[in-house]
């Protein structure tokens, strides 16, 4: 009998192969080329989440797909991530007792991190039908979206209205946008899963844990790299260094430069990285050219605040601060809605919350008054001034020059 030629294949090999993701030089970002996926049933036979991770400079976050069965049969999937082979042999699996991907969403204009895994995601589930946000746009130049690898055949549109859709007995959505950056414009479709009350949100709305996620622990390299006080520390796995480097990695994430962190001049850095004992390229040569206070984790408790919702800091300073109306108008849309939970495309999920919690994430839009002075200086808001120095800075150099339009009022 023939050997099978796997059986000749190292399992680390094979493994490879499982997490291969060849197409990531189209956004070079860390991972590359290989990506885990773990998934998780939500809710039994209903709901299941598929989380990667991404980031640059070893500050890596959660990624997440959902994917939703229909009443009648049939699967919608919402933001995919990057179609390895795990990944579809994962969704395959579900394919199998559910029915076949009907639909895939994409609920962004602007995110290419989400928009890049649409194309080589659908061609995986030919029978399913593509139905992306309005006003799709590409940098530097705006290309058509069949140049971008859609199936021109199987590519729609969301309609303002949700009821023209196929899935509008199961969900509803609302969409923000499109906030106009001068650069391009921002944009967010949010589902409602009406049966099960869950709520599909893609950058909009955060949950910070305290520990780090799952996948994030598939790769302890990023969390034991950032956990370190010096570069003369060396590199090493304990449960505090992954806690402790999953926290500042959130602080990166959130802010890129909070209060709380440091930055030496370059003549230290490159002094400081000859006595690291991590010289290797992995370990960036020993450059580590950052210094905590001895506070930080002061900051990182105000951002996680015990696991309540909040949108991120740098949608709060660079982007919804341009259209404060808007925004304020849809996230009273989505606050009118029936939902008890929340599954967002980064960080945690499902987060358990309320409609009332969703919209009081959005009062850092609203000057303070006698309704919302409480929710603002309370559990919720505000976040450290200080700590959004470094994105105010980033704001100015964009809007002075008119790169950007400028915010505008609070409401």
């Amino acid at each position: 009998m023939q050997q099978d030629k796997s059986d000749r294949i190292p399992q680390s090999r094979l493994k490879a192969r499982n997490y291969s993701w060849k197409l990531w030089p189209i956004v070079p970002i860390y991972p590359y080329g290989k990506r885990r996926t773990i998934r998780h049933e939500v809710i039994k036979d209903t709901i299941w989440t598929f989380d990667q991770i991404q980031g640059i400079f070893y500050v890596v976050v959660p990624i997440r797909m959902t994917v939703v069965k229909l009443a009648n049969g049939g699967l919608l999937v919402y933001a995919p991530v990057a179609p390895t082979p795990e990944c579809i042999r994962l969704v395959r699996e579900l394919v199998e007792e559910h029915g076949d991907v009907k639909y895939i969403i994409l609920p962004t204009i602007s995110a290419v991190e989400h928009k890049v895994f649409v194309p080589p995601f659908a061609r995986k589930f030919p029978n399913a039908q593509i139905y992306v946000a309005p006003n799709q746009w590409s940098f530097p130049v705006n290309l058509p979206l069949s140049w971008l690898g859609f199936p021109p055949k199987r590519t729609q549109i969301l309609p303002t209205d949700s009821s023209k859709t196929p899935f509008a007995d199961e969900f509803d959505y609302a969409i923000l946008g499109d906030i106009d950056l001068n650069l391009g414009q921002f944009e967010e479709v949010v589902f409602l899963h009406k049966r099960s009350q869950t709520l599909l949100v893609t950058d909009a709305i955060v949950s910070i844990p305290k520990h780090p996620p799952e996948i994030v622990e598939q790769d302890l390299y990023p969390l034991l790299f950032h956990a370190r006080d010096s570069a003369e520390e060396p590199i090493i796995d304990t449960p505090a260094n992954r806690i402790k480097g999953w926290q500042r990695i959130c602080l990166f994430a959130m802010y890129f430069r909070s209060s709380v962190l440091e930055v030496p001049k370059w003549r230290e850095v490159f002094v400081n990285a000859l006595k690291s004992p991590n010289k290797s390229l992995k370990a960036y040569f020993g450059l580590f050219p950052f210094k905590w206070k001895y506070y930080w984790q002061e900051s990182f408790d105000a951002l996680s605040g015990d696991g309540r919702i909040l949108v991120a800091p740098i949608l709060q300073t660079l982007i919804l601060n341009r259209a404060p109306t808007e925004t304020l108008a849809w996230a009273d849309k989505i606050a009118g809605w029936s939902f008890k939970r929340i599954i967002p495309c980064h960080f945690e999920a499902p987060i358990n919350t309320t409609p009332q919690e969703f919209r009081q994430a959005f009062s850092f839009l609203e000057k303070p008054n006698a309704t919302n002075k409480g929710l603002v200086g309370g559990k919720l808001y505000p976040l450290p001034e200080d700590d959004f120095e470094a994105l105010r800075d980033i704001d100015k150099a964009l809007y002075k020059p008119g790169i950007v339009p400028p915010p505008k009022e609070k409401v």
